[in-house]
């Protein structure tokens, strides 16, 4: 990118989409101001240290030294010559179900008391907020403004992003689409502008984020503010939905003896379906789909509307975990007292996020029947055991010694290196063989020949398929 192209960007929120948004933009040639409120993490990164689990940020932090800066307090960043502020904090779910947008609010009147007279900005809500948030931010501000009687345009636009943990660096360079929810064309072509090299796609690939072969020119879609934050949160709804969905019809599977991975491949040639997501499984966690979900049902409660279809992918994804302990209770007959080996904490591979994972409520169910459990997870047992220490779980060093002395073996996580452990070994250090495999990521047909009492998600127990194909 051109120096007189680069504009200065002053990011809030570090998390995954803030810190990655940040050095992606920085790399492509803008420059870039962080903000966050903890001085432990301002430190780190100013270190290049990254402070989440996520493929390629440290090589990145490196790349775009002196290009990027972090501080703590926003008024530093806010100079005369700032073009954007992105707010990309937490937004976190209500008892309720409502998004609680307190840090979002909180960063809306940072930038009222600070921002300079006559200074025209560009506000982005990046976090994934309800609809009416773009209105609820430019608000605040304005009487921040007034209260201080300073006279300067504010544009406040919603631009949510599309990260998926573990991918977010892939998935910020090469996106499908760009989402720009604005009501004026100055901010329109501010974004087009911060997103140029990407919307062209004729950047120079960081050497952390390869370029894929054959790889298109995302959309750019402009909507209103509204739309953009409805559309968020239609996208996370229709993914749990599909997931929910093959969830459902693997149950079926197993009552029928159909094999659900032959199922979902043969529905997912269909182009108007797809692929993606039809993996059969524990069910979906993490920080956007049940806290999406349930953001969009409590809107659709506020207007007297109901999402059955929605309502439903929520409830067979929580079944979809008790699914787990039915099938422990039918091998081992009696959970009280027998010891369970989990594998994999975190929601899903390639990260350390533990949130909403299928594995707590699963973990804190078997402890409350009785058993005793032992976990192993390549990446988050520090942050699982940081969240819940008053559990009594027992920490594993490796699989190895999570099965030892093991009734049964329970994988919860679909991680790569799963694939690769001595299995036929592992089978003579358990006191009972038995093995649920919650991602149907393992063969049945040699866990069986091994010794192995082997359960899937869907799959009849006289069927042997491959191992699975990932989306």
């Amino acid at each position: 990118m051109k120096p007189s192209e680069s504009l200065n960007i002053t990011i809030v929120g570090t998390g995954y989409v803030g810190l990655t948004t940040a050095l992606a933009l920085a790399y492509l040639g803008h420059r870039l101001q962080c903000v966050d409120k903890n001085p432990e993490i301002v430190n780190k990164l100013e270190r290049g240290i990254s402070t989440i689990y996520e493929a390629g940020l440290e090589e990145l932090l490196e790349d775009t030294r002196g290009q990027i800066n972090f501080n703590g307090n926003l008024k530093d960043c806010l100079h005369q010559d700032t073009d954007l502020v992105i707010i990309a904090v937490g937004t976190p779910s209500k008892e309720n179900g409502d998004t609680d947008l307190c840090f979002v609010e909180e960063v809306a009147r940072d930038i009222g008391k600070n921002l300079l007279p006559e200074r025209p900005l560009v506000v982005v809500n990046k976090s994934t907020v309800p609809v009416g948030t773009a209105r609820r931010v430019e608000t605040v501000i304005k009487e921040e403004l007034e209260r201080r009687q300073v006279e300067a345009t504010i544009s406040v636009v919603s631009n949510p992003e599309f990260l998926r943990e573990g991918s977010a660096l892939h998935d910020t360079f090469y996106p499908d689409r760009m989402v720009v929810g604005s009501e004026d064309v100055w901010s329109v072509n501010l974004m087009r502008q911060m997103y140029a090299p990407i919307l062209s796609q004729d950047f120079t690939p960081p050497r952390a984020v390869p370029r894929p072969e054959g790889i298109g020119l995302p959309a750019l879609v402009t909507t209103t503010p509204t739309s953009a934050e409805l559309l968020k949160y239609t996208a996370n709804a229709f993914l749990a939905a599909k997931i929910s969905f093959i969830n459902e019809i693997a149950g079926l599977a197993e009552k029928v003896g159909a094999d659900i991975q032959e199922v979902a491949r043969g529905v997912g040639l269909d182009k108007r379906i797809g692929s993606a997501f039809l993996n059969a499984g524990v069910g979906w966690g993490g920080s956007c789909f049940p806290k999406d979900t349930r953001s969009l049902l409590y809107t659709a409660q506020q207007y007297g509307y109901e999402l059955p279809l929605t309502s439903a992918a929520v409830e067979v994804n929580y079944r979809q975990r008790m699914k787990i302990i039915e099938k422990l209770q039918h091998t081992l007959k009696v959970i009280r007292g027998s010891t369970v080996g989990i594998l994999g904490l975190s929601f899903k591979p390639n990260t350390d996020d533990i949130r909403e994972s299928p594995a707590i409520d699963v973990i804190r169910e078997l402890l409350e029947m009785g058993a005793r459990v032992k976990a192993f997870d390549p990446v988050a047992m520090d942050k699982y055991q940081r969240t819940f220490p008053d559990q009594d779980v027992i920490y594993a060093a490796s699989v190895e010694a999570t099965a030892q002395n093991s009734d049964a073996l329970v994988l919860m996580t679909d991680w790569e290196e799963f694939m690769h452990v001595p299995w036929k070994e592992l089978v003579l250090t358990m006191r009972r063989p038995v093995f649920i495999d919650g991602r149907n990521l393992l063969q049945p047909e040699n866990m069986r020949k091994w010794g192995y009492d082997y359960v899937g998600i869907g799959r009849a127990a006289d069927v042997g398929v491959g191992l699975r194909t990932k989306a």
